[in-house]
């Protein structure tokens, strides 16, 4: 008879399933950082068309949104415990030209909503997108140089002091119009301190946060969003000022910069490629709020997959976020917020 092997007596270190055996147990394994509602701020489209209330179809259950629509939008998420937004402008029939004028002009309709949402709901906090590709011509974050000298390069370039000023402009523009926050995207050189300049020279330094897209690298996973906003170069791509995706120390360098140019929170943008950046940014500043953006093409490929039946789309939505929770941020810009808004009250009653 062949000798039956047994086993050595486990040590007590090793017995871990009693910890999460049970429901509440497996809650209290996160250390404290559980998912809250302060924690989601949600993304919204605002058209220049006052009546719209267009389907983006590449962002599913999401639309562009008209100022007159707003209101009737926004208040029975506020009343289900929405705390945040932040506003992009979609600029559809306004005129774009190289600068992007448009993005500042009182008629923008960033400007409007703002306007709008401070009287209607003024403890919803109010954060903008702060960047030039919705509102110029060629589709780019910034201001384009002149030609470089011969035999440097003939690629175009973006000059980084002129887009930083005309980046600085329109934050403070959205600042004055109501703006709790505002987000530079641009990913210019110096665009943090010119807008922190700006916004201390007129008074805001202490009542507008800045938020910087820190660590945004050139990703395929924008694409649903440059649908939603209109906001594709015309030509070449963003690869010469977003991260490249391979680049961890060019990300953990952008993030103590723009924590040294006074920056009051720093973003990794995309979150689920990137957890590792997440977790670099909480580590190299952990006096500073981590925020990720769930971007668009994360979200549609998550709305994607449970459409197929590969998993359940609330239980996939929260691992994904419980994961940038876990690596550490505390802030989530997700496409999800409005559904999280009743699966965290769902969580209090299970």
């Amino acid at each position: 008879m062949a000798n039956r092997f047994q086993a050595p007596p486990l040590e007590i270190s090793s017995v871990l399933h009693g910890g999460y055996h049970h429901p509440l147990a497996r809650k209290w394994q996160n250390h404290g950082r559980n998912l809250t509602k302060e924690m989601f701020m949600y993304p919204i489209f605002i058209s220049d068309d006052p009546d719209a209330e267009q389907v983006i179809e590449s962002l599913p259950g999401q639309k562009r949104w008209g100022i007159n629509k707003l209101e009737s939008f926004i208040g029975p998420l506020v009343k289900k415990g929405l705390k945040s937004v932040i506003l992009f402008g979609v600029p559809m029939d306004m005129e774009k030209d190289e600068r992007g004028s448009p993005a500042d002009d009182p008629e923008t309709p960033v400007i409007k909503a703002l306007q709008l949402l401070s009287a209607k709901f003024p403890l919803l906090y109010l954060a903008c997108d702060v960047c030039l590709c919705e509102y110029t011509s060629h589709g780019h974050c910034g201001i384009f140089a002149k030609l470089p000298p011969p035999n440097h390069t003939s690629m175009p370039t973006l000059d980084a002091e002129a887009s930083q000023q005309r980046i600085a402009e329109v934050a403070l523009a959205y600042a004055k119009a109501g703006a709790h926050c505002v987000a530079p995207s641009d990913m210019m050189d110096g665009r943090i301190k010119a807008i922190k300049l700006a916004l201390m020279q007129n008074d805001y330094g202490n009542r507008v946060t800045l938020m910087s897209y820190s660590a945004k690298f050139a990703s395929s996973l924008y694409g649903p969003f440059r649908e939603a906003a209109g906001s594709a170069p015309s030509m070449g791509n963003r690869k010469c000022y977003q991260l490249p995706p391979n680049a961890r120390g060019l990300a953990r360098r952008a993030i103590k910069r723009d924590a040294t140019e006074g920056a009051d929170i720093l973003m990794v943008k995309p979150a689920l490629p990137y957890l590792d950046i997440v977790s670099d940014c909480a580590q190299l500043e952990p006096d500073y709020p981590t925020a990720v953006y769930q971007v668009s093409g994360e979200y549609a490929m998550v709305v994607a997959g449970a459409e197929k039946g590969i998993y359940d789309l609330k239980a996939m939505a929260f691992e994904t976020c419980e994961s940038f929770v876990r690596a550490g941020a505390s802030i989530i810009l997700s496409y999800f917020t409005p559904q999280f808004l009743d699966w965290l009250d769902e969580e209090l009653t299970e």
